[in-house]
């Protein structure tokens, strides 16, 4: 694991050795809400041997921790400070974009699941020029539907207002987390994995993603995000993934171009809730790799 300072914000990553294909995009992966850079691991130890391979944590998640004390060198008033910046979509691809630049990425295709796909489509939006293509698991929407996001930012204010620290030392609480959200249960190790990156991410990120994310007004922009992407897009969906339903990740995908010209931009996982990357390690990385193929330079 490396650090690198982002606006006063310690952020963890970690990038593979360069492949002897000088020639392959870097593959970027970002996390999902209340998850880590370590759900990417079985995807890594597939694709690393052909594509170098960035995975790093969200401000505010796995081991990129807000520091209440923290502020950046030429900060001046506390409206610039690490703690009170917005965690929006446009904050995290802000924070992304800049990890690009100081890691010299210039082409890349970014892998985002759930919270991280939408990162992914705007981080593609803002720096086009670094940005090949983007592949997004388990992520969609554009549809406001406002009773269903009221319970849904409730049930979220909620969860993480709750979160017992002591969560993670209550035994056997890891086989609950291997059967959240998902078709088939988890590895156990997963589950230990999940309780973990639950009870540290930090509040103010947490409840900040959650809620600045899922605002009318945000949940909107996405498709006119997607719209105006000239990169290749795709989406895979989890065909039993409860939290985002395919037809949810269907509506986000038709606003793209490849949709418009073929619909050939979704792919629909049997058997398979809203952690496709875990589930079916094997055939996401055949998904993605015959889209990376299709899409050589």
């Amino acid at each position: 694991m490396a650090i690198i300072d982002i606006l006063g914000v310690p952020h963890a990553y970690e990038l593979t050795p360069p492949t002897s294909n000088l020639s392959s995009p870097i593959l970027v992966f970002i996390h999902g809400w209340l998850l880590s850079r370590q759900y990417w691991q079985p995807l890594i130890e597939r694709f690393s041997e052909n594509y170098q391979c960035l995975i790093y944590d969200l401000r505010g998640f796995g081991d990129s921790q807000v520091q209440s004390n923290s502020r950046p060198a030429n900060s001046r008033t506390p409206d610039c400070s690490p703690v009170s910046r917005s965690y929006n979509l446009a904050t995290y691809a802000e924070d992304l974009g800049i990890l690009l630049q100081a890691l010299e990425i210039n082409r890349a295709w970014l892998i985002g699941h759930s919270l991280g796909g939408s990162i992914a489509l705007w981080s593609a939006d803002c720096f086009g020029d670094r940005i090949r293509g983007v592949i997004c698991l388990n992520s969609g929407g554009g549809i406001y539907l406002k009773e269903e996001f009221e319970r849904f930012r409730s049930a979220g204010r909620q969860l993480v207002k709750h979160r017992p620290l002591w969560l993670s030392r209550i035994p056997l609480i890891d086989l609950l987390f291997v059967r959240a959200m998902v078709a088939r249960p988890l590895e156990r190790r997963w589950g230990r994995q999940r309780v973990i990156d639950f009870v540290s991410a930090d509040a103010r990120a947490a409840l900040g993603s959650l809620l600045e994310t899922t605002t009318e007004a945000e949940v909107h922009r996405l498709p006119q995000v997607v719209a105006r992407l000239k990169q290749p897009v795709y989406f895979i969906a989890g065909a039993q993934d409860k939290v985002m339903e395919p037809k949810y990740v269907l509506h986000l995908a038709s606003f793209h171009g490849l949709f418009r010209n073929s619909g050939a931009n979704v792919i629909e996982l049997a058997d398979c809730g809203h952690l496709s990357m875990l589930e079916q390690p094997d055939e996401v990385c055949a998904q993605i790799c015959s889209i990376l193929t299709n899409h050589a330079v």
